[in-house]
């Protein structure tokens, strides 16, 4: 049996500006805005004052399901223009120091097991990245190219036809957060 409708409510902070152009939202916030096309969805969108409602009318499994996951992507959306997402990368080592550089859009990982040539990690969208001594952050406003850029970063050092228990080496995540640091 379908329900008549799912719907979901999402309450918009003060200091934040959302526009609504049929299905694309355009969120404006103290961190940057954020653009993002959920004309995929077959979803309902209506921005009444401070509030952003998502419904799907006489939905399946799928469309009901998709009501929440939008309703998720846009919560992000809000802390993303307010606070910002903060992804901390260790480098890890035992014999051979892994160092790493900024070049342009990539981070060059240098030494790793001693390999010549440096293992390249691409920088997703408008990511801001900082190298210190042992830890790099990734830090941005849109959740996904942060998290993106990260994954880019771990999946570099990614040890191939060795123990993972005995060959450690490599840039792990350690820390994910909201917030960015200055």
């Amino acid at each position: 049996m379908r329900a008549a409708e799912v719907s979901e409510t999402i309450q918009i902070p003060d200091d934040v500006q959302v526009d609504l152009e049929g299905r694309k939202i355009i969120m404006k916030g103290a961190k940057g805005t954020l653009t993002r096309d959920f004309s995929f969805a077959p979803v309902s969108m209506k921005l009444e004052g401070k509030k952003l409602r998502i419904w799907a009318e006489w939905p399946r499994k799928k469309e009901a399901s998709i009501v929440g996951t939008l309703n998720s992507h846009i919560k992000n959306m809000i802390t993303g223009v307010t606070k910002g997402f903060t992804y901390k990368v260790k480098i890890v080592f035992s014999h051979f120091p892994i160092s790493a550089k900024l070049k342009d859009k990539t981070i060059l990982i240098e030494n790793f097991t001693g390999e010549r040539s440096p293992r390249k990690a691409k920088i997703i969208g408008n990511v801001k990245v900082k190298i210190l001594s042992e830890d790099i952050y990734v830090q941005g406003t849109d959740l996904e190219e942060v998290s993106h850029t990260a994954a880019n970063i771990e999946q570099a050092t990614r040890v191939k036809r060795k123990d993972p228990r005995i060959f450690l080496d490599g840039l792990y995540v350690y820390e994910k957060s909201e917030g960015m640091e200055e």
